[in-house]
């Protein structure tokens, strides 16, 4: 008999235990429909309870990825906990990757989703701040927009972005960095900026007043994006160091101008003058015109669109499904006519039926009431969108009514319902384009503050409907006392006891409810 062999000193790791995967019926479809868009997604529970948010630059591949066999493999315990407890989820489609950070921001504090560990405290996006009446203006980093007067640039996704922003803003035009309200030779004493930020140093008088004004002004107009030739002179230098092998000074320029260009591409909420609105607008129209009469989408270049209404929809895989329809007149935007749209006849994720639902209601509404039509409907979307919107225009006998979409992914307006080879694609500058992404963007965001709204309020309600024994009586005493459901949820054993009618172990109850699993009362 061979005696035993000795264990190896260093035995073969052992692979990890293939573990099934079983996918629900109702996650499968959803798969196979995930749009490669950019969005976010929620993920729930058996209870439909929303237990993670994310976002994603192409929805279709990140949640698939959650999907996959070799996820559930290699991934930490918290994602396989996660992976297995999913039962369904829910997605919403944005225009870009900005504001799917932003919306995920703002729907982890809605739901506060147990395995999400970021952004659940009240932390804000920030904000650039600068006020044009104050005694020497310079840039500060805000979390809170406030109604005080003061130019507000952002908010920005990424805090990297809006450093990056305020940094080179302050280099570039002399800006002045220092906290005093107005600074003085005394503060000048004591600061090293003008010698090593290039600051223009006006607490010295080194520059008049209306020199720093004019600077200020043109720091704005960098921060809102207008002046794109800054960023066109940085990369030039880039590559000048480039072709010098200075390498690393090269690297400098090049992270400094993708943060610039993160910035500027989230939106920054400057001001032009009415004059400067209103002459861009006008000329924006009459580019317009020419295009599409140039279709024969409009008669003649000489007949203006100068009334366009446009509808976009938000919801969230068809739940709290809301239309909007916003108003521009000879390109500029009114808000007294905006309108919004409860969808009432459609179930499930259908955004051309949800469409034509709206389209229907707003028109038929006013021929019944006699009204004028605009002059061109935008519908947000590509021919899908605009096919189910001509068929409700042209059953309503409005065949001759000019109507088109805005597709998201090339910015093309699509016309032709039988042809999708004919979209017209006009270049990035053209004013005409301007004018159309202008009202699709104000439509988008109309829509998807309803949806919030509606969202919120939903929620809200629920979060107290769903506690066992609450009912309406004891849900308006609780918010009565405390006046929302986040002060509820902030309240200790104690307080919750001292409403009247809400007994230890009643109180226990609401806390757990509104409270993740394993956290202690107070």
């Amino acid at each position: 008999m061979r005696p035993p062999q000795p264990a190896p000193r260093n035995p073969p790791p052992q692979l990890a235990p293939r573990i099934p995967m079983i996918i629900p019926d109702i996650i499968k479809a959803k798969l196979q429909e995930l749009p490669d868009k950019p969005g976010v997604y929620l993920m729930r529970d058996r209870n439909r309870k929303v237990i993670y948010v994310g976002k994603a630059k192409s929805l279709r591949s990140r949640v698939r990825s959650y999907f996959q066999k070799g996820t559930l493999r290699s991934a930490d315990p918290k994602i396989r906990g996660l992976i297995k407890s999913i039962a369904d989820f829910d997605t919403m489609v944005v225009h870009n990757e900005a504001e799917a950070t932003l919306s995920e921001g703002r729907l982890i504090k809605e739901y506060r989703p147990r395995y999400n560990t970021s952004f659940k405290d009240d932390k804000r996006f920030l904000l650039l701040r600068l006020h044009p009446n104050a005694p020497v203006p310079r840039l500060t980093l805000v979390r809170i927009r406030k109604n005080d007067g003061a130019r507000y640039f952002g908010p920005y996704a990424s805090a990297a972005s809006a450093r990056a922003a305020k940094d080179f803003a302050e280099r570039r035009y002399g800006l002045r960095k220092c906290q005093a309200r107005s600074p003085g030779a005394t503060d000048h004493k004591h600061c090293m900026a003008e010698i090593l930020r290039k600051c223009t140093a006006p607490c010295i008088g080194k520059i008049t007043k209306d020199d720093y004004a004019e600077r200020v002004d043109e720091a704005c107009a960098f921060l809102r994006g207008e002046r794109r030739e800054v960023l066109e002179e940085l990369q030039s230098e880039m590559e000048g160091f480039a072709e010098k092998m200075d390498f690393e000074r090269a690297a400098v320029l090049r992270d400094t101008l993708y943060l610039l260009r993160r910035a500027i591409k989230q939106r920054a909420a400057g001001r032009s003058t009415p004059d400067q609105k209103r002459d861009l607008a006008t000329a924006g129209v009459a580019a317009l015109s020419e295009e599409l009469a140039r279709h024969d989408i409009l008669a003649t270049p000489d007949t203006l669109p100068k009334v366009i209404e446009c509808f976009d929809i938000s919801n969230i895989s068809g739940t709290y499904a809301v239309a909007s329809m916003v108003v521009s007149v000879d390109g500029l935007p009114r808000p007294q006519r905006y309108r919004q749209f409860r969808i009432k006849t459609i179930e499930g994720a259908n955004d051309p039926a949800m469409m034509a639902e709206a389209v229907r209601r707003r028109y038929k509404r006013l021929l019944e009431e006699d009204k004028p039509l605009p002059d061109l409907i935008v519908v947000d979307g590509g021919i899908t969108q605009l096919r189910a919107a001509r068929i409700e225009l042209d059953a309503l006998g409005l065949t001759d009514q000019p109507c088109v979409g805005l597709a998201k992914q090339f910015e093309e307006i699509v016309w032709d319902v039988a042809n999708r080879e004919l979209p017209i694609r006009l270049p990035n500058n053209s004013p005409a384009l301007h004018v159309m992404t202008r009202i699709r963007d104000e439509a988008h965001r109309f829509a998807l503050t309803f949806h919030r709204k509606i969202r919120a309020k939903r929620i809200r309600a629920s979060q107290l409907d769903e506690i066992e024994g609450v009912g309406e009586k004891r849900k308006q005493l609780l918010l009565r006392h405390f006046g929302s459901v986040n002060q509820i949820r902030a309240a200790s054993l104690e307080d919750l006891q001292a409403v009247k009618g809400i007994g230890k172990a009643f109180a226990l109850l609401i806390w757990s409810s509104l409270h993740d699993e394993g956290a202690n009362p107070k």
